[in-house]
């Protein structure tokens, strides 16, 4: 891979797979002065919850002085804006005195319903970006609508490091191995789901934050392992899975999710529900499975755990498609810098003619 030779200001979490992708960046050359937003606010949670209720936007003030002295006088070629849900236009107008392009990249659905208020920054600052990329179609037009400049739409990806498969011990084995397992966050479309499951008589395993909130907490409860992990434990929890299964938010519009990559590329099974995209993705019953329903799901899942052959053919079947595809941090970042500067010079042409 040709690496590039930037100085990249990347302004995103410095946790999770934002944290991911600044490192990727690193990886393919740039020099990254990764800039978490939120630290620039203040720590009390009122913070959080005016961004979640009432929108970024009011808190766009205060972030550009305090950008503003963080900043001073330093000089980059590209700002990476992962997320951007505090970045308004008047921060994008300040951003033009240090850096010559910007880009922004959200993995959630910034122009959907579900998280609205939370995005209102965003949606202001779209035409202001050089190149917005989003991971769904339905962003596409609604961007449009909104006046972006240039689009680009990408499939989810994992991480060449921390979703590369671990050494797996004795130990390791003991203290993960689950026949199922789902590793997420409760949504309320969730918890019937997986209810039905274990009334199916599925082995499931659940990890993951807020489930004590489903009304259907007491026939999940027994089967519930803990909150959220990360890190090894998390690339372990998957490894040591033989069924790994992949749910969607269908507030989010989801057709697939950052598990439908990180689970293949741990080298594990993805048994997800079938979409065009999950479709498109993996080659059912080769290197993935999928369903339409708690009971197909049931079936999916007895099949793969009956035939062990089958089920590790399908795994490995499916991280050799992950590898092949290239839905990688690394490939996917520097597709997105390649065409915001391949989109530059044809401005650029157009302005000279």
């Amino acid at each position: 891979m040709t690496r590039l030779s930037l100085r990249v200001l990347y302004l995103g979490s410095l946790r999770g797979t934002s944290l991911d992708r600044a490192q990727a960046l690193r990886r393919i050359g740039c020099t990254v002065d990764h800039v978490d937003p939120r630290d620039l606010l203040p720590s009390t949670r009122w913070v959080d919850r005016v961004t979640w209720h009432m929108g970024g936007h009011w808190l766009g003030g205060m972030l550009a002085k305090a950008l503003d002295r963080r900043l001073g006088r330093s000089r980059y070629d590209l700002c990476h804006v992962d997320g951007g849900e505090w970045i308004t236009p008047p921060i994008i107008g300040r951003l033009r005195q240090n850096v010559r392009w910007i880009v922004n990249y959200n993995i959630d659905d910034p122009t959907g319903p579900r998280d609205g208020p939370r995005f209102a920054a965003y949606r202001q600052s779209v035409p202001h970006y050089d190149l917005v990329t989003v991971v769904r179609n339905e962003n596409l037009p609604e961007l449009k609508a909104l006046g972006a400049r240039r689009t680009l739409r990408v499939f989810r990806s994992a991480d060449e490091i921390s979703h590369a498969p671990r050494f797996v011990s004795e130990h390791d084995r003991l203290a993960w191995n689950t026949d199922v397992l789902f590793l997420g966050t409760w949504f309320p479309e969730r918890g019937p789901f997986l209810a039905d499951l274990i009334r199916l008589g599925v082995p499931l395993t659940i990890r993951g934050s807020n489930w004590h909130k489903a009304p259907e907490w007491s026939v999940l409860k027994p089967h519930w392992a803990g909150g959220a992990i990360s890190g090894d434990d998390y690339a372990l929890a998957i490894q040591c899975a033989r069924v790994n299964l992949g749910l969607l938010s269908r507030a989010n519009r989801d057709q697939h999710t950052t598990r439908s990559l990180e689970i293949p590329a741990l080298g594990a099974l993805l048994c997800a529900e079938r979409t065009p995209e999950h479709q498109a993705m993996y080659k059912e019953f080769e290197e993935a499975l999928f369903w339409d329903s708690p009971q197909e799901c049931a079936e999916m899942v007895a099949f793969a755990l009956k035939n062990e052959p089958r089920r590790s053919a399908m795994a490995r079947g499916g991280h050799h498609r992950y590898l092949r595809d290239g839905r990688r941090n690394e490939v996917v970042l520097k597709h997105i810098i390649e065409t915001t500067i391949a989109g530059a010079q044809v401005n650029d042409s157009l302005v000279a003619a």
